[in-house]
């Protein structure tokens, strides 16, 4: 493990921060990405607002000063909407020279783009990045570096809590499911299989769908939209579901803010070196998941002392918690 220098944690919250004003100007501009129009019904215009790209929308009322005035209100505010967006782009586009200078970016590109179209549809917040590709996350929180043999496969695991209703998050992804949301982010993207939990791009790279097992209280299928991933059942998951999570912002290859949600890094800690103990696990990965572990626990305590060890993390399940001590041995 490397520590940032001052220079790269101070370009690094200063990305941050410039990162969080961008996301409000473009949350604000999308409020207008659904046009405002004039519409001819029996030979009388109304003004007619658009919402969604389908053409569905509703009416504003006949044509008249009052409704004159709303359009104009609204285009100027659009235009104004997406001009302040264009300058604070600009600005992290410098901001992005800076940081592939420094050595700051982490987070493979399309790993990026996919978090960060996640982000911009708004069910950012419902995903958590979990495995090898968390590890970003905990960087970053922790002004660090790990050694490159401990970081991601070609792969990244999005865990959906399937208690959260499905349909909220679909109509934030605008009815294409995350397939759809996929492709924006590498139109390349097609699922492995009919009904899978898994998309591949052009490059093998892979996402993955996955969540707790729900038991018998749930029989559908989480899935968000038609001919979308299903999400998989995955034993063992249960400990996310009530974990605490945290929001932070990495750095992509490009030098792009990317932002992530990942679990409590003590959880991952110990879930990890749990794993590492477990005889059905794949004897290639448990070295990897113990070195993971102690990475993590080892930033958590020398550089995370918001996190302590000596919390009880009540949705770890007794043996999980018990692992603490393999995480220190010298």
């Amino acid at each position: 493990m490397k520590l940032l220098s001052n220079q790269q944690r101070l370009h690094l919250v200063n990305s941050e921060q410039l990162f969080d004003n961008y996301r409000v100007a473009q949350r604000h501009a999308k409020t207008y990405r659904y046009g405002m129009r004039w519409k001819t019904v029996r030979g009388t215009e109304y003004l007619f607002k658009d919402q969604d790209r389908r053409g569905n929308g509703k009416s504003l009322g006949r044509r008249s000063p009052e409704t004159e005035a709303i359009l104009l209100t609204f285009t100027n505010g659009r235009a104004a909407a997406q001009e302040r967006l264009r300058l604070i782009t600009e600005q992290i586009v410098e901001q992005a020279r800076f940081s592939k200078a420094l050595r700051l970016g982490r987070v493979p590109r399309v790993v990026a783009r996919v978090l960060r179209e996640l982000d911009e549809a708004g069910p950012h917040e419902n995903f958590t990045v979990i495995g090898t590709q968390a590890l970003y996350g905990y960087e970053s929180a922790g002004g660090a570096h790990f050694l490159l043999e401990l970081l991601a496969f070609g792969d990244v695991d999005l865990f959906y809590d399937a208690r959260h209703k499905i349909t909220l998050v679909s109509d934030k992804i605008d009815g294409d499911g995350l397939l759809g949301l996929l492709k924006k982010a590498d139109k390349t993207f097609e699922c492995v299989r009919e009904n899978g939990y898994r998309a591949a791009n052009a490059g093998q790279f892979m996402v993955d769908l996955v969540i707790a097992p729900h038991g018998m209280q749930r029989a559908d299928a989480v899935a968000f939209g038609a001919s979308d991933l299903v999400a998989a059942e995955v034993p063992g998951l249960q400990w996310l579901l009530n974990t605490p999570k945290i929001d932070t912002i990495a750095i992509d290859e490009d030098g792009w803010p990317v932002p992530i949600k990942v679990p409590d890094p003590r959880a991952f800690a110990l879930h990890k070196a749990w794993l590492s103990g477990l005889n059905t696990r794949d004897p290639i990965k448990k070295p990897r998941d113990l070195a993971q572990a102690r990475a993590v626990a080892t930033l958590v305590r020398e550089q995370m002392p918001q996190f302590s060890f000596e919390e009880t993390l009540t949705s770890l399940h007794g043996d999980v918690r018990a692992m603490l001590p393999v995480l220190f041995v010298s």
